[in-house]
């Protein structure tokens, strides 16, 4: 028999986590939804749909249809935000979505912001209304010396820093650096031409050269689902 008031060391570490927890210590922290909303478009909006977020992707399930029915039906914004931070961390097996894309505090930002949206109707109110929105002109831009720069927005969303552009008949030298770790190209296609440069991220810079008639283009990322994601553009050659 043991003396009394002795205690075993587990139940001893049982007791210390127990009153850690009813004293409010080691609690997560309130996450941070327009982090979420950023990280979400930059890492994510590549793959799925999310309205809210204005993501347009087509590779990975489109989660206002994956979520809408269930939270009509009573599902709670805490669930969805569990399953999609389990989701993160346990990717499905032959899934093309990286394990951990984001981790600690971002996945829960990112978790939350999708448990608070996901088959949502509305849009965002205050700060998340412009969080993650890319800056794009619709001024055109001006080839120079035979040469063409449009950038890739350096958020990763699926936008170029320019939407219209300008240049004169013949051969045409089109750069675009994408500072995003989201992979990003530059292509254009009409007047019976389709040039692709390479595919790039992190800083790297998508080449292509073409020789161009007068007429009207579409400039665009090729990579599947960027440009139906709305990463394109108009090229006028006159």
């Amino acid at each position: 028999m043991r003396a009394s008031g002795h205690r075993p060391p587990a139940a001893l570490a049982l007791a210390a986590a127990l009153a850690l927890l009813g004293s409010g210590c080691g609690r997560e922290q309130e996450p941070d939804l327009v982090a979420g909303k950023e990280l979400f478009v930059q890492k994510c909006a590549s793959c799925h749909r999310l309205k809210r977020a204005n993501a347009q992707g087509v590779q990975g399930p489109n989660l206002d249809e994956a979520f809408g029915t269930a939270r009509r039906e009573g599902m709670t914004e805490a669930t969805v935000r569990g399953i999609v931070r389990r989701q993160i961390a346990n990717v499905r097996r032959g899934s093309i979505m990286p394990r951990n894309l984001v981790e600690g505090a971002d996945a829960g930002d990112v978790a939350a912001y999708v448990g608070r949206v996901a088959g949502q109707p509305g849009q965002d109110p205050g700060a998340l209304a412009s969080a993650g929105r890319p800056k794009v002109s619709k001024k055109p831009v001006q080839a120079q010396n035979g040469k063409l720069t449009i950038d890739a927005d350096s958020s990763g969303a699926l936008a170029f820093t320019a939407v219209n552009a300008l240049a004169p008949p013949g051969s045409l030298e089109i750069d675009m650096e994408n500072k995003a770790n989201v992979q990003h190209n530059i292509a254009v296609r009409g007047g019976g031409i389709d040039e692709k440069g390479p595919v790039v991220a992190g800083g790297g810079v998508s080449k292509l050269q073409a020789s161009l008639k007068p007429g009207k283009y579409v400039f665009y990322c090729s990579v599947p689902g960027h440009e139906a994601g709305g990463m394109k553009g108009n090229l006028t050659v006159k």
